[in-house]
């Protein structure tokens, strides 16, 4: 099954220097998750501020910039996962840098015919 792992943080949470060995260690992650076949995709995200939000609301296309809402933590990244069942992802995300300075939220993906297909 596939899971993505939404990775939250507050901004600043990692200090320069520390962000930089969470970052490797996350790709070391990701190295052996691929090596177990159950690396699909993984990335942080630039800051809230770099986001824009699309809405349509009545035919009309509204635009803006940064985060929908205000939170204290912002999704800063996530893993796509290829895992047997939930503890197994639970146990992949508890080994990812960003679980332990902020929250990693685990969504089993939903499988829809006639998407196309990534080679």
């Amino acid at each position: 099954m596939k899971y993505m792992v939404l990775l939250y943080a507050a901004e600043g949470a990692w200090p320069p220097d520390e962000h930089r060995v969470a970052l490797q260690q996350s790709i070391d992650i990701c190295h052996e998750l691929h090596a177990k076949k159950q690396y699909l995709h993984a990335s942080p995200l630039q800051p809230p501020s770099a986001a824009t939000c699309v809405r349509v609301r009545d035919g009309k296309r509204i635009v803006s910039d940064g985060p929908f809402i205000e939170t204290k933590e912002h999704l800063a990244g996530y893993f796509l996962i290829e895992a047997r069942d939930l503890d197994e992802a639970i146990a992949i995300a508890e080994r990812i840098p960003g679980s332990h300075r902020g929250t990693a939220e685990i969504r089993p993906l939903v499988e829809v015919e006639g998407l196309p297909q990534v080679e």
